[in-house]
């Protein structure tokens, strides 16, 4: 049997681990990676293996950090059955919830520290007229709106 660490290792969040008998790879936990916005967000987006060949889910406990990422792995092409215990999945319908409504938030942190930051570029550079004077404009009223 051969061990793969594709999270908590490390470090001690993301908690994602393969286990391949030759006959079945199972996944242990599919933890959400947590720490700094930006980090988090690129580390949470991809998902490191082919789901498809992954044949069950293993989860430990429903702590995000080891099943945050079970929508990303449920998302496409894994047709294997997730196996935990009955507590387990009852928390688990209010964590992934939760889990859903962080990333979300710092989603729209990020496109909104984006924008502010293009905008910055924008009236720094006067010489290079990229957008409109109304395409600032627009800008400036969805960064106070905080609706991006």
């Amino acid at each position: 049997m051969d061990v793969t660490f594709y999270g908590a290792a490390g470090e001690v969040t993301g908690s994602m681990h393969l286990l391949n008998t030759g006959a079945d790879r199972i996944l242990l936990d599919c933890g959400m990676y947590q720490g700094r916005r930006k980090e988090s967000a690129d580390k949470n987006r991809d998902f490191p293996l082919d789901r498809k060949d992954i044949t069950n889910m293993v989860l430990s406990h429903a702590h995000i950090d080891h099943s945050g990422r079970i929508p990303v792995l449920t998302a496409k092409d894994f047709s294997g059955r997730i196996i935990t215990t009955r507590p387990t999945a009852g928390a688990l319908q209010y964590m992934l919830m939760d889990s859903g409504h962080i990333q979300e938030s710092d989603a729209q942190y990020l496109n909104y520290k984006s924008l502010r930051s293009f905008l910055y570029q924008q009236e720094q550079n006067n010489t290079k007229k990229q957008i409109s004077e109304k395409g600032k404009s627009d800008i400036k009223k969805l960064l106070k709106k905080k609706r991006l």
